[in-house]
């Protein structure tokens, strides 16, 4: 079950998340107040995800190898803002006037 939830947590990160959200408290116990998931669940999925599982992973820090899987995920969140922004330009362009 923890391998099909790392799977569609890569894949529909917001799901993961409205379901981590009403199905436990493991975002509760990662942050202190309710503000910084819900924008997490709007800007950055991943790096909510992430920073939720160091934090539970590795007794409330994030350090050594959780730290990269929160910078990796922060990339990938930028990765996936940006790549949307170019195929919104991309299709601006090539629309007819």
């Amino acid at each position: 079950m923890p391998c099909l939830i790392a799977i569609l947590a890569f894949f529909l990160p917001r799901v993961v998340l409205a379901l981590i959200f009403l199905t436990s408290d493991y975002l509760a116990k990662a942050y202190q107040t309710a503000i910084w998931p819900l924008l997490g669940f709007f800007f950055f999925p991943y790096t909510t995800l992430a920073y939720a599982f160091a934090m539970h992973e590795n007794g409330g820090k994030v350090s050594g190898g959780y730290l990269a899987l929160v910078v990796v995920a922060v990339l990938l969140d930028l990765g996936s803002n940006g790549s949307g922004e170019r195929a919104r330009r991309k299709r601006l362009k090539t629309r007819p006037a």
